[in-house]
C-alpha cells in the first residue's frame, strides 16, 4: 500500500480524529512496488503515517487541497467487513432514535463525514436507497456499498446510483456515474414515499440531489405549527415539502414559486396527492426576485393582485458553492430576505434558510440582520435551526454543519 508519510506536527489534526488530511501536510509519497505512475492513482486506498512513522489511518487519496479522506484511524488496512459494519451503525443510529416508522419511510441513511464515511451519501425512500458519490474512492467502492446497504436495511430492494453532479469533474472517472447498482426492473413509474405522514413524489432520476430536500424534515414540521390561518408563501419551493407541511396545518392559504416548471410539476401532483381537491394553494413559476419585487410594489402575479403573507419560507439552493463565492452569496441572502421582511404583514413570520457550506452560521445571521435593518422594521429571532438527527456533525468534524436558519417575528 502507498504510505503518505506528514510532515512534523501534522499529525496533530488525525490524532483528533479529523478526517481529512492536506496536501500542505505531506512530506513524501512512497509508492508500492507495483506502482506504475509517479503519483498514487485518485480513490486508491493509502495508509497515512506521522513523522516519525506512526501509523494514523487508511483512506482514499483524491487530487485536490484534501488528499485524503480518512475512513479508518490507527490501522494501516480496512477491516474484511467495513462497509457492512459502517452502514449497520449508522442504521442502528437512525433507528435507536426512532427516525423510521411506518409513518416516515424518507431518510439519510449515510450523511459523509457525519457517519464516519467520507464521501459517501445515502438517501432511502421505503425500499429505494439513493447513493451519490462525493469522492473517486467511495464511486471505486459503490458496489461493495450497495451489497452492505441491502444486507443491512431489509426493507431496501434497489439502489440506484447517481453521481453526475458530485464526482470531481477533473478526475479520470471508469465505470457509469449513474444508474441501478440493485434492482430497479420493477420500479414504477411513479415512485412515492411518506415523510411524517405525507406522501411525496420522489424523482431521483431527473430531481436534484437524491430526489428530495430530507434535511428540512424538523423545520417542515415547525412550518405547520405556525401555518393555521395564515396566508403562506414558499419561495424556492422545489417540490413543495414545506408547503404539504403549512396546507395540513390550517394555512388559508399557500402561495409556491420556483423558476423551474418540472418543479412546479411535482407540487402540484403532491398537493394532488395529499389533499384531493385542494382550492387554498397556488403554485407559481417564476425568478424568486421578480415575484418578490412584484409583490413588493403591488403588482399582480400571474393575473392574480398579491398584498402580502404573514408567513415566508426562504430556502434557496447554495449561494455559495466555494470560499470565492461568500461575499456575492451573502449579498444575495441580505437581498432576498430584505425583500420578505418588507413585504411581509405586521406580526409575520420568516423561516429564512442558508445551506451553504462555505457560508458560517454568524456571516449569514449577520445578512438577516443587514437586511432588517434596511428594512427598518422591528425583528425578534424565535429559533436558530440547523440540519436534523440524520445528518449528524461529527464532534471531530465541524465543516459538517451546514444547514443554518432563522425564524423571525416581523412587527
Amino acid at each position: 500500500m502507498t504510505i503518505i508519510a506528514l510532515k512534523p506536527h501534522k499529525e496533530e489534526s488525525v490524532l483528533r480524529f479529523h478526517p481529512w488530511v492536506f496536501s500542505g501536510a505531506i512530506a513524501r509519497v512512497t509508492l508500492d512496488a507495483d506502482h506504475r505512475s509517479p503519483v498514487p492513482d485518485e480513490g486508491e486506498l493509502v495508509c497515512v503515517v506521522g513523522a516519525n512513522g506512526q501509523v494514523l489511518g487508511v483512506g482514499h487519496w483524491q487530487v485536490g487541497s484534501i488528499a485524503v479522506r480518512l475512513l479508518a484511524f490507527g490501522v494501516d488496512s480496512l477491516p474484511e467487513h467495513f462497509w457492512q459494519e459502517r452502514i449497520a451503525a449508522a442504521y442502528a443510529m437512525r433507528r435507536s432514535i426512532g427516525l423510521i416508522s411506518e409513518n416516515n419511510n424518507t431518510y439519510r441513511l449515510v450523511h459523509g463525514e457525519g457517519d464516519r464515511l467520507p464521501g459517501l451519501i445515502v438517501d432511502i425512500y421505503g425500499d429505494t436507497a439513493v447513493v451519490q458519490a462525493h469522492s473517486v474512492g467511495i464511486h471505486l467502492c459503490r458496489k461493495d456499498i450497495a451489497e452492505a446497504i441491502v444486507a443491512t436495511v431489509k426493507e431496501v430492494k434497489g439502489v440506484y446510483y447517481k453521481s453526475d453532479d458530485t464526482l470531481p469533474f477533473k478526475a479520470s472517472i471508469e465505470g457509469e456515474k449513474t444508474g441501478w447498482l440493485v434492482g430497479g426492473d420493477q420500479q414504477p413509474a411513479e415512485y412515492w414515499a411518506k415523510e411524517n405522514g405525507l406522501e411525496v413524489r420522489i424523482d431521483w432520476l431527473n430531481g436534484q440531489k437524491t430526489g428530495f430536500f430530507i434535511d428540512q424534515r424538523e423545520n417542515r414540521a415547525l412550518v405547520e405549527r405556525y401555518a393555521r390561518g395564515k396566508d403562506v408563501l414558499n419561495m424556492f419551493c422545489y417540490t413543495g415539502g414545506f408547503s404539504l407541511y403549512a396546507l395540513r396545518g390550517g394555512a388559508r392559504t399557500v402561495h409556491s414559486v420556483d423558476v423551474s416548471q418540472k418543479a412546479i410539476d411535482l407540487v402540484n401532483a403532491n398537493v394532488a396527492r395529499n389533499f384531493p381537491g385542494c382550492t387554498t394553494h397556488k403554485a407559481v413559476t417564476a425568478d424568486a426576485f421578480d415575484y418578490l419585487s412584484a409583490v413588493t410594489n403591488g403588482k399582480s402575479v400571474n393575473d392574480q393582485i398579491v398584498n402580502g403573507f404573514d408567513l415566508i419560507i426562504l430556502d434557496p439552493p447554495a449561494f455559495a458553492k466555494h470560499r470565492d463565492a461568500v461575499k456575492n452569496a451573502l449579498r444575495g441572502y441580505q437581498r432576498i430576505n430584505a425583500k420578505a421582511i418588507e413585504m411581509i404583514r405586521p406580526g409575520g413570520i420568516l423561516f429564512t434558510f442558508s445551506c451553504s457550506q462555505a457560508v458560517d452560521k454568524e456571516a449569514f445571521r449577520l445578512a438577516v440582520f443587514s437586511a432588517a435593518a434596511q428594512t427598518g422594521r422591528h425583528v425578534r429571532i424565535l429559533h436558530q435551526l440547523h440540519q436534523p438527527q440524520d445528518h449528524p456533525i461529527n464532534i471531530y468534524h465541524p465543516e459538517g454543519e451546514y444547514l443554518k436558519g432563522l425564524v423571525l417575528y416581523v412587527e
